[in-house]
Formats: structure tokens, sequence, C-alpha cells
């Protein structure tokens, strides 16, 4: 009775998995088909160029201070150099502070871009997943243990989602 019991369970077990239908996409290909990725990198460079010119224009400022403060040091009375060394202090420790600051309104900068992107992502292969009636849908470029053959559905995906990226870049 046990091994019919077992046996029953292993066969429908089976039966589930052998129903189950698998394909694959390519992440990478679906992100570099999208103009709406290809704008939002260009912004994001854009933004850090402008941050990396403000960041070498305050570090050009404290190089100058700094050559004026060496040159001139020796000479100035104690406070006063006490003061100057407290301004160029303040001066590093305000571009680590703006370096900071920077780096964080990229990352948040980022996220605001790509979200949007990496959701049209996910409900083009929600499309695509449930016309075909597929139950998983791996990334390819992801590590994989072991991959032959396989339904590849990045094509139709790409299509699915260049459809909902222009619907999303047109509205205002």
């Amino acid at each position: 009775m046990k091994k019919l019991l077992l046996g029953l369970v292993l066969f429908i077990g089976f039966g589930a998995a052998a129903q189950s239908k698998v394909a694959h996409v390519d992440s990478q290909k679906l992100l570099d088909t999208m103009p709406s990725r290809k704008a939002a990198i260009s912004q994001l460079d854009q933004i850090q160029k402008s941050g990396v010119s403000e960041l070498e224009e305050m570090q050009k400022a404290f190089e100058a201070a700094y050559k004026i403060f060496m040159e001139k040091g020796n000479e100035m009375p104690p406070m006063i150099k006490e003061n100057e060394q407290n301004k160029l202090m303040r001066m590093q420790q305000n571009i680590e502070t703006r370096q900071a600051e920077l780096e964080q309104e990229l990352k948040s900068y980022s996220e605001q871009l790509n979200q949007p992107i990496l959701d049209r992502v996910q409900k083009s292969i929600e499309i695509v997943a449930e016309r075909k009636k597929l139950s998983y849908v791996l990334d390819q470029s992801s590590m994989t243990m072991y991959y032959k053959g396989g339904m590849d559905i990045t094509n139709e995906v790409i299509v699915e989602l260049l459809i909902l990226d222009a619907a999303a870049t047109k509205k205002p």
C-alpha cells in the first residue's frame, strides 16, 4: 500500500512538472532594444558629467587656495594661518560632502529612470508568457547551471516591449 501511495505521489509530481512549460529570454538584449533605456542612459551620463565638472571646479579652487597657503603660510601671523588652515579643511570637507551628495543623487535618479523601464520589461514578459501559457521564464544572461535548447521568447518579448515602451514615452 505504501508503494502504491508513493508511486501515485511521484506520478502526480512528475505529471505536473511535465506540464510546466519553460522558456527563456535574454534580458540584456531586451534592455538594449529599448529607446527609453538609451535615453535614460544618456540623461544619466549628462548628470554624471555635470557632477564631475562641478567637483573638478571645487578641487581646482581648493588646490589654488592650498598653493597660496603653502607659498605664504610661513609669512602669515599664527591666527591668520590657523584661519586659512580651517578654511582649507572646510573646502576639502565640502568637496567630500558634495561628492557623496552627487553619488546619492545619481543613484536616486538612476532608480527613478530605470524602474519604469524594468516594469515594462516585466509586463512584456508576462504578456508573452500568458499568451504561450508558460509556467516559467528564465533569464539566460543570469547564471544558469545548465542550458540546452528550450524556447527562446526574446524576440516576441521585444515586440511587446517596444509597444509598451512607445506607449509609455507618448504619455505627457
